[in-house]
């Protein structure tokens, strides 16, 4: 497998996307969302999960509950903040929680969106969540779906994932290669932030960005 080059993958997730990659849309308009499931591993799960979803803050969202998962749609920062006040909740009870988390930026994906063809990018800020004091675990993959752009916004999905995981060792979260994917312990707003960073920096110059995780809480296992 190929090593990136250090000094590309800094200034890929340093600095703003070339011009020309970024244009102006919402976040809505440029198909940013996300899927939650949960499972609740408790006598009372149906209150537990019904509660969750209907006490977080969905200020500035589009909210659909399915049979399967919860769809939101909005800004960032207002999906972000949603999914973590959801899981967080779940998880106060003390029962093992398993939070399915999918992140969608760009299309397809089964929303309309009027994207400029030559990979146009959408920049957008990293989100800042409030700490819950709720450890949680995470396996999570990142997937760049990029088939073309100018300059530094070519192409190339290792070097994305390895600036993505990179990234994630600075922000304080615990950080463990596993297979097919990576480990991040740490508090569940500060995973879910760090989760959050990968998926928009490769944002900024990459315009179909997808990552998957899968967090655990209140686990019966000790590793």
């Amino acid at each position: 497998m190929r090593t990136p080059d250090a000094a590309a993958t800094a200034a890929n997730f340093s600095s703003p996307a070339p011009e020309g990659t970024s244009f102006a849309a919402t976040p809505r308009e440029f198909g940013v969302g996300a899927r939650l499931t949960l499972a609740v591993m408790a006598d009372d799960y149906i209150d537990v999960i019904l509660g969750a979803l209907e006490h977080a803050d969905a200020t500035g969202l589009e909210v659909q509950t399915g049979k399967v998962s919860t769809y939101v749609s909005g800004a960032e920062q207002d999906v972000l903040r949603y999914l973590s006040q959801v899981i967080a909740r779940a998880s106060r009870g003390g029962a093992h929680v398993a939070a399915a988390v999918h992140l969608s930026r760009g299309c397809p994906g089964g929303v309309s969106c009027e994207i400029p063809e030559g990979g146009a990018a959408l920049y957008s800020e990293i989100p800042q969540l409030e700490p819950t004091g709720i450890q949680a675990a995470a396996d999570w993959a990142i997937y760049p779906l990029a088939d073309g752009g100018p300059g530094s916004a070519a192409a190339d999905h290792m070097r994305d994932i390895y600036a993505a995981i990179d990234y994630a060792k600075s922000t304080g979260v615990t950080v463990t290669e596993h297979h097919y994917v990576t480990r991040l312990d740490g508090d569940v707003a500060q995973v879910l932030q760090t989760i959050a960073a990968g998926w928009i920096l490769i944002g900024r110059s990459v315009q179909h960005v997808v990552t998957h995780a899968t967090l655990s809480i209140n686990s019966p296992t000790a590793s």
